[in-house]
C-alpha cells in the first residue's frame, strides 16, 4: 500500500525525473520530435515542482518515491498525476488521486475534475475505474507541447 505525503525540498530533483520518465512513456509519442527533445533537455517538471513545493503530494512504495500528484491552482482540478513506469500498477496513482480528492473536498468542492490526452489510454482507464465520467472531448492546441492534442475532460462527484 502506497504511503502518501507532502514532498520535501530535497526530493524535487528525483520527483522531476519521475515526472519526466512518466511523461516520456505516456505523452512523448504524441508530440513532435523537436519538442520532445527540448522537454527532455530542460525537464520543466523541476521548476514546476519547486514552485509548488510541499503542495505536491508524493506516493512512496517500500520507501521509494513512486509518483507525484498536484492540484496546481488549489481548486477542484487535479492538474498532475505522474507515476514512475517502474511502479505502475501498484496503486500509487489511485492513492494519489484519493488524497487529492480529499483535499478538493476539504476546499468545499463537491466534484473533482481531471483531463487527459485521449491517446493516454492507461491513464484514461484508471480515471474511469476510479469513477470519473467524461464531460468533454476536444482537439486543443497545447502551447507547452506545441501541438494539437485530443484531450478528454472528466469529473467525479465527491
Amino acid at each position: 500500500m502506497p504511503v502518501i505525503r507532502s514532498a520535501m525540498p530535497h526530493e524535487m530533483e528525483a520527483l522531476a525525473q519521475i515526472g519526466l520518465s512518466a511523461w516520456c512513456k505516456g505523452i512523448k509519442p504524441l508530440v513532435p520530435a523537436p519538442v520532445a527533445v527540448k522537454i527532455e533537455r530542460s525537464n520543466p517538471f523541476l521548476s514546476f515542482l519547486r514552485e509548488l513545493g510541499s503542495r505536491v503530494l508524493i506516493a512512496e512504495i517500500d520507501g521509494e518515491l513512486a509518483g507525484l500528484g498536484a492540484c496546481e491552482h488549489e481548486d477542484d482540478t487535479i492538474s498532475d498525476i505522474w507515476v514512475s513506469p517502474a511502479f505502475e500498477g501498484r496503486g500509487a496513482g489511485s492513492a494519489l488521486i484519493a488524497a487529492l480528492e480529499a483535499q478538493i473536498a476539504e476546499r468545499g468542492h463537491t466534484e473533482a475534475r481531471i483531463h487527459v490526452a485521449a491517446a493516454n489510454e492507461r491513464a484514461l482507464r484508471l480515471y474511469q475505474n476510479l469513477g470519473y465520467r467524461q464531460l468533454w472531448r476536444k482537439l486543443d492546441f497545447d502551447p507547452i507541447l506545441e501541438t494539437d492534442l485530443e484531450k478528454i475532460g472528466l469529473s467525479k462527484s465527491l
